[in-house]
């Protein structure tokens, strides 16, 4: 444990933002000297690029478009029960779990509220009770964010904050990460009720996007920040299980939230267990 205080500590000084706009611009760079880091990268993290949909390295044309590739159709197939909800990532389980009344566990002893992550108690209000998944994204990972079933967008929420890294020494070390960092949440109807996706940003962590909105961040904001969309009509944005709902630049770390009584965990799933976007996260419950 004290090792990962020694690791953690330095986060505080670093300039958060500043660092992680320069891995912005730099892996935007456009330039034949990407694709030896793409190789390096590749081999270091032991990422299979015989899945994705460009599967060799001179085809991407900056280190971004490597880092956020998409995949083949038939890479990632969804879990057959249409009553299942699916991991929208790959990645792994940090923590998951009941939330207690607006208490979300984060690591051996540390916890933070709903209201603090989601930047109110209105927005809090319709998940007390009920369940939530950490998931982490390491950098070797798929870096699309999917839908975990079907849902309508209602709200979207920009937060800002620091850039801690999200890593499990850190995780485990660094008071109210996950309520700390800079995040964008997106809140959707569902046939399940209401359901939160929380993108939440870190150091390197370049940019946080979503298929309606773009690029969310950068820029970094100052003020919290909320969008509502319509919830019927052409001008709804409605969003199928397994579709793309957004992504990130670098590793990082999705939270889903459900309200109570709307899902029940798959009993198998554990902290450290390894899931893939599409594999069944939960079931919903019977009406």
């Amino acid at each position: 444990m004290l090792s990962n205080y020694l690791k953690a500590w330095p986060l505080y000084l670093l300039p958060h933002h500043a660092l992680s706009r320069v891995i912005y611009a730099l892996t935007r760079i456009r330039s034949p000297l990407a694709a030896p880091v793409i190789r390096w990268f590749v081999r270091v993290y032991g990422v299979d690029l015989e899945e994705a949909v460009h599967t060799q390295i001179r085809e991407y044309p900056s280190f971004n478009a490597f880092f956020t590739r998409a995949l083949q159709s038939t890479a990632r197939p969804l879990d057959s029960d249409p009553n299942s909800v699916i991991s929208p990532v790959d990645g792994t389980v940090s923590a998951i779990g009941s939330i207690d009344a607006d208490r979300i566990f984060q690591a051996k002893g540390r916890d933070y509220s709903l209201a603090e992550l989601l930047a109110g108690e209105d927005a809090a209000q319709p998940y007390r009770d009920g369940n939530f998944s950490t998931l982490y994204l390491s950098p070797r990972d798929y870096h699309r964010i999917h839908m975990p079933i079907d849902g309508v967008l209602r709200h979207m929420t920009y937060i800002p904050g620091r850039l801690f890294s999200v890593a499990p020494h850190t995780v485990a070390t660094i008071p109210r990460l996950f309520a700390r960092n800079e995040r964008v949440v997106a809140h959707f109807d569902t046939p399940v009720g209401p359901m939160a996706v929380i993108m939440v940003g870190a150091i390197n962590v370049a940019a946080i996007e979503t298929v309606w909105a773009g690029l969310v961040t950068p820029p970094a904001g100052r003020h919290v920040c909320q969008l509502s969309y319509p919830d019927d009509g052409d001008e709804a944005i409605r969003l199928a299980r397994g579709a793309e709902l957004g992504r990130f630049n670098m590793g990082s770390t999705v939270i889903l939230l459900f309200g109570p009584g709307a899902i029940d965990w798959s009993t198998e799933l554990a902290t450290g267990q390894a899931v893939r976007m599409g594999s069944r996260l939960a079931l919903r419950c019977a009406d």
